[in-house]
């Protein structure tokens, strides 16, 4: 009964695990009914009260794919969390002039976590940190209240950092540990020691901030909180809102995704390889069996491997889904016979040369921003004249066997999208495709081309990696 009320499901355990794999589902974590069972089976085998083993036993039984384990964390923290309430109470806030309730000693609670993180105390930093939630939550700092309106408590995980600052505790603790041992200085064991205490502030800050998560949500509700706070899987990142710490941690995710892609491409060629019925053949075996065919033969499928062209726009927000589509690209390189790729903001240029097998491709969206010519006037998009200057001077890339991708938001900033020409291209090629990274609901607002650009050419919305990779997926040769 207790665990119940803890857990706070009417149906005790059993609905609490079913309330958490709904929350992972929405989240974009696959989840069937085998994985949640073998869930079952670990909330059966586990202790409960070890909540770390708890975290790493449903881990196993119910994710399937790197990149979900953000997710689940965030998750598992809220439905299975660490503490009701201020939790145990066994760290005293220091307050101003000891008045119970009052303000919060900024600079008294400095020297605690100061000593804390020198020490390394890892459990003592936890209790801290549930401490400085509710007291400041509560009763806010001496001079700099945080408090809600109405004297409702207010947890900010923003404030409570801002006001401790412990990045800024770095120097003091370092100066406190030589001359606490002179005899371990160095400017190895210095830099060792650094880097150690600044872990130590990295996962007090995430203590906090989760502390906060942890409060909200007991006030809130945990499901509106999991709305905002859970982090988006970098699969599930929309190209175009993106930052850049996002963009780095999607560009991570190419090879595992290029190999998935290849995995189910082997699987459609082999479903594939029998092609149509050969009734020459096939009329010939049946002589052996009576006129009967006991055994069909197949026409061969000899797939062939197609030429690859790429014109994207490197733009601004759009260099990022470019850059990750040519990553893309280069990871399946292998499924095609040649690929050519052409950058353009205002004119096109190749650019084959940096995506070689081989090539370096750290930074290389900035190398092509440098070393080819794509600007003229003002450096904004100008499809028309793009598809233009590539029709003259790259014209002959395209022929009866190439496969032509466009990667852009058809954004023209109101120039001539120069219909004509992309006809021409299109009508050389053997398949042409545009993916375009903008919700669909937004081609044709503003200086947007692209529902004239659709009727040209198959446009496909293509916001997210996951979007990507289905595009990709359907395209790729069989």
């Amino acid at each position: 009964m207790e665990t119940q009320e803890r857990l706070g499901s009417e149906y005790g355990l059993s609905g609490h695990l079913v309330d958490f794999v709904t929350a992972l589902r929405s989240h974009g974590v696959a989840v069937g009914p085998g994985e949640t069972v073998d869930a079952a089976r670990v909330l059966g085998a586990l202790d409960l009260l070890h909540r770390e083993h708890l975290r790493e036993g449903l881990a196993a039984a119910l994710l399937r794919r790197s990149g979900q384990r953000q997710a689940f964390d965030t998750l598992f923290d809220l439905y299975f969390p660490a503490a009701l309430g201020a939790g145990s109470g066994d760290v005293e806030v220091p307050r101003v002039d000891d008045v119970p309730d009052g303000p919060v000693d900024v600079d008294a609670l400095r020297d605690i976590l100061a000593d804390l993180l020198r020490d390394g105390d890892d459990a003592a930093l936890q209790e801290l940190a549930r401490a400085v939630v509710d007291a400041l939550g509560n009763s806010g700092g001496a001079g700099q209240g945080i408090r809600g309106a109405g004297g409702q408590p207010s947890w900010s995980a923003y404030q409570a950092l801002r006001m401790l600052s412990p990045e800024t505790l770095l120097a003091r603790i370092m100066d406190d540990l030589k001359a606490a041992n002179p005899d371990e200085t160095g400017e190895f064991s210095d830099e060792m020691r650094r880097r150690e205490i600044r872990d130590r502030i990295a996962a007090f800050r995430k203590m906090v901030t989760d502390e906060v998560r942890r409060r909200t949500a007991e006030k809130r509700g945990r499901d509106q909180v999991a709305k905002t706070a859970v982090p988006k899987q970098a699969e599930q990142v929309e190209f175009l809102s993106a930052y850049a710490e996002q963009l780095t941690q999607l560009r991570r995710t190419v090879h595992p995704l290029a190999r998935r892609l290849a995995a189910r491409l082997a699987v459609r060629r082999k479903r594939a390889n029998r092609g149509t019925l050969d009734m020459r053949r096939t009329l010939r075996r049946s002589m052996s069996t009576g006129g009967v065919p006991m055994r069909p033969a197949f026409k061969t499928r000899r797939p062939g491997r197609p030429e690859l062209v790429i014109l994207c726009d490197v733009s601004g927000s759009v260099a990022g889904f470019s850059h990750f589509t040519l990553l893309l690209v280069q990871a399946l390189r292998e499924q095609f016979s040649k690929v050519r790729v052409f950058a353009f903001v205002e004119r096109t240029d190749e650019v084959t040369h940096l995506f070689d097998p081989g090539a370096d491709l750290a930074g290389v969206m900035q190398r092509v921003l440098r070393e080819a010519d794509l600007t003229a006037f003002d450096g904004h998009s100008d499809y028309g004249a793009s598809f233009g200057s590539f029709a003259e001077f790259w014209g002959e890339a395209i022929t009866s066997k190439s496969s032509v991708l466009i990667l852009g938001d058809a954004r023209t900033n109101y120039r001539d999208p120069n219909l004509t020409v992309l006809r021409r291209i299109v009508g050389a090629a053997r398949h042409a495709h545009w993916l375009n990274p903008e919700p669909r609901r937004q081609w044709g607002s503003g200086d947007s081309a692209a529902l004239r650009y659709a009727d040209v050419i198959p446009m496909h919305e293509c916001r997210t990696a996951a979007q990507l990779a289905d595009v990709v997926e359907a395209l790729l040769p069989v």
